[in-house]
């Protein structure tokens, strides 16, 4: 019998990413915000197809456990889309892609809106509420912002 997979991180621009690397990302964010957080929203916004984006993801094989992505605005980078899959939640595969994306990011300021009750998470990596508090799809959110 075959031993099971390591868990990797990948980094990969769209053009980059395999069609079942996609689907299996697509799937997840939509598994996660539109069905399990029940917030119809456009999750293929244009954004992902940018040039300068770059998709971060843990994956067991070709099982996506947790994925981010992160986008130039302009003098900023921000990240966002941050979700982990359900069964694979606890074992701190979120934090693993934060710190990976801030490598990837370096020195460059960073971005991201996060959900409230996540502030005190996205503060553990060197993030501060820099604006008043927002609803987006019914969700309390608060803008954070690193260097």
């Amino acid at each position: 019998m075959p031993p099971e997979p390591r868990e990797e991180i990948r980094v990969a621009s769209f053009r980059e990413l395999g069609v079942t690397t996609l689907y299996a990302i697509l799937k997840l964010r939509v598994d996660v915000f539109v069905v399990e957080q029940r917030c119809p929203y456009p999750d293929i916004d244009g954004r992902d197809t940018e040039a300068a984006t770059r998709h971060v993801w843990l994956a067991r094989g070709d099982d996506v456990l947790a994925y981010l992505r992160i986008l130039d605005d302009g003098g900023v980078e921000r990240i966002g889309r941050v979700v982990t899959a359900p069964q694979a939640r606890g074992k701190g595969y979120s934090g693993r892609l934060i710190e990976h994306a801030l490598a990837v990011i370096g020195d460059r300021p960073a971005v991201l809106g996060a959900q409230a009750h996540l502030a005190g998470f996205y503060g553990g990596f060197g993030f501060e509420i820099s604006g008043d508090g927002y609803v987006e799809d019914g969700i309390p959110h608060v803008p954070m912002r690193r260097g």
